[in-house]
């Protein structure tokens, strides 16, 4: 996983909902398509972009396609953001 990709995908607004809409399980790309609109094209290329950055699974069954959150990658995100927390125990500082 790449920090950089990541964020790339977590930064435009429209793949950030598609995640939101995943969290309450998988779904078929016309699924996802349907709630927003765009083109199917772009609705690909969103899509795309959360798979290059290993945010989303795409497994494939006959004619559909479907998309899951990948939670491991949300979870290296968490820690390392929580590393900036601090921990001295002093929080005022």
């Amino acid at each position: 996983m790449s920090f950089a990709e990541t964020f790339k995908a977590l930064s435009d607004p429209a793949r950030r909902e598609i995640l939101m809409m995943l969290k309450n399980g998988r779904m078929s790309a016309g699924d996802i398509a349907s709630h927003f609109d765009m083109t199917g094209a772009t609705v690909s290329y969103h899509l795309s972009v959360l798979k290059k950055a290993d945010l989303v699974y795409e497994t494939k069954q006959k004619n559909f396609v479907f998309y899951e959150l990948n939670t491991s990658v949300f979870e290296e995100i968490m820690l390392w953001f929580a590393q900036f927390k601090g921990g001295n125990g002093d929080e005022n500082q």
